[in-house]
């Protein structure tokens, strides 16, 4: 027979109740209580039936996680393998699970949006993206669902509970590392113009050039999406220039990579014609051709945070709304070096 929580609350001898306290993870139940239960219910092999206990209390115990583009071409980049490992963990002790778009345009990722809301499929969204009049904000907002939003929001920031990156500082702090080595023809890969991460980076860039008494060149600046070919594209634009740049900031690790296939094919070496700095400090950094001096923005920590703050949210209505900044650094490796470049 099934063992029951009844066989369970006999073991440990405490009520029932407790164990379905201790199965939720309630904070009126001690660590030392819950220890004691857990130890017993894997002792007794028993398994919480999380299907009955949703039914029972009109949750799901589902997390939307709504990604800017397809699943399939999302995966390509580490940011979102990272950044969904680090919501996993934070689920883990929740016993929630996940429930991905799949769709390829916006208005599919909306009407993705729309049935997991309307058809109560989840019981709160995690948006890994921010971008520029954002319908799926819109909707979510209008609807009062509980969401948070990995990224800054466009407006109304101290209206919706977002976990970010400084990225104007980051963009910034990038710019000023090549500028201390002497670079002055420093360009910019960006990705969508629409995502706010590339705005705030672009602002931090031009920031930097701004305070060292640098003309910014707008034709140093190009955008391209956060994929391999995103970054061949935007460099081959920025090396035919008649002087290209000696340094470029690209924001994203992935773009870096197509940057790099690029320049060598174009016969140019980095760092010794070009140093680059990317963001990220994600899968590929470490084991690109050479090692790529990072921004290291801790992708982990902003799915962690980010589903920490989802689940206090669905726990308590009345949470209050946050703006919690996860720290960066830069990661200093092999391809970047002082501005001496012949061409």
């Amino acid at each position: 027979m099934a063992v029951t929580i009844k066989d369970v609350a006999k073991a440990a001898n405490v009520a029932p109740s407790t164990v379905s306290r201790v199965i939720a993870d309630s904070p009126r139940i001690s660590e030392n209580t819950k220890r004691k239960v857990r130890t017993i219910m894997e002792e007794l092999g028993y398994h919480p039936n999380f299907i009955a206990r949703s039914l029972a209390s009109q949750s799901t115990q589902t997390l939307g996680i709504v990604f800017p583009n397809s699943g399939n071409i999302s995966f390509q980049n580490p940011f979102f393998s990272e950044v969904l490992r680090g919501i996993s963990e934070g689920v883990n002790d929740k016993h929630y699970t996940l429930q991905l778009t799949s769709g390829k345009t916006e208005d599919e990722i909306y009407n993705d949006v729309v049935n997991m809301v309307q058809g109560r499929r989840v019981d709160g969204i995690i948006l890994l993206y921010s971008k520029k009049d954002d319908k799926v904000v819109d909707y979510l907002r209008q609807k009062k669902f509980p969401f948070v939003l990995i990224g800054k929001p466009y407006e109304d920031q101290e209206q919706i509970t977002h976990v970010d990156n400084d990225n104007i500082s980051a963009g910034r702090d990038g710019t000023k590392y090549l500028l201390g080595l002497g670079h002055e023809r420093i360009g910019f890969i960006g990705g969508n113009k629409n995502l706010m991460v590339t705005a705030d980076r672009l602002a931090g860039y031009k920031k930097a050039l701004i305070e060292n008494q640098i003309p910014i060149k707008e034709e140093y600046i190009t955008h391209d999406e956060f994929l391999l070919e995103g970054g061949q594209q935007a460099i081959k634009e920025l090396m035919h220039l008649s002087q290209p740049p000696t340094a470029l900031l690209v924001t994203d690790e992935l773009m870096a990579l197509g940057v790099l296939k690029t320049v060598h094919a174009l016969g140019y070496n980095v760092p010794d014609n070009l140093s680059i700095i990317s963001f990220n400090n994600a899968l590929f950094a470490e084991l690109a051709t050479p090692p790529l001096t990072s921004i290291d923005i801790n992708i982990f920590d902003l799915g962690m945070e980010a589903v920490k703050n989802l689940i206090l949210k669905l726990e308590n209505p009345k949470e209050p709304i946050k703006r919690i900044i996860i720290p960066h650094s830069i990661i200093v490796r092999k391809s970047c070096e002082r501005g001496s470049h012949n061409y």
